[in-house]
């Protein structure tokens, strides 16, 4: 098995995980949200004083979580390039599914990984969307000209 892998560009795991791991030719990385590095700030979150959603900036948010995904990918020995399989959370689809539609597709018309979008009550943090990723450590389209 591999070393946990914790990526100093991305804002630390909200619990006992690393941010990802490898197991032969891929890396699976754990959820990441769109939590800042230096500080674990949400952009364009503001909170009231028990802790609700006064207003939130959903494309921050998109933009903030796939640097995020980046900055992980590149200290796992992968890139952007090489996403194989990507779950998208996010706490409203009917609300948000269409700006983060847009968003992913400037992101991804290069990649195009599988992906599955889901919507979920709530995540760990005050965020409206999380990914998870799978990627190939090699070259997808080099290993598939190797079979």
């Amino acid at each position: 098995m591999s070393e946990p892998i914790i990526a100093k560009g991305a804002s630390k795991p909200l619990g006992a995980y690393p941010h990802a791991k490898t197991v032969g030719n891929l890396v699976f990385l754990s959820g990441i949200g769109p939590r800042r590095s230096v500080d674990n700030s949400i952009p364009g979150l503001e909170l009231d004083a028990d802790g609700n959603i006064i207003k939130y900036d959903f494309e921050a948010e998109c933009h903030a979580v796939f640097a995020n995904v980046k900055a992980v990918l590149e200290a796992s020995g992968s890139s952007w390039n090489r996403m194989v399989d990507v779950t998208v959370f996010l706490t409203n689809i009917k609300r948000d599914f269409d700006v983060y539609n847009r968003i992913y597709g400037d992101y991804f018309k290069d990649v195009q990984p599988a992906r599955t979008t889901i919507e979920v009550s709530r995540l760990p943090a005050p965020m409206a969307i999380e990914l998870k990723v799978t990627a190939s450590l090699l070259d997808v389209e080099h290993s598939r000209s190797q079979d």
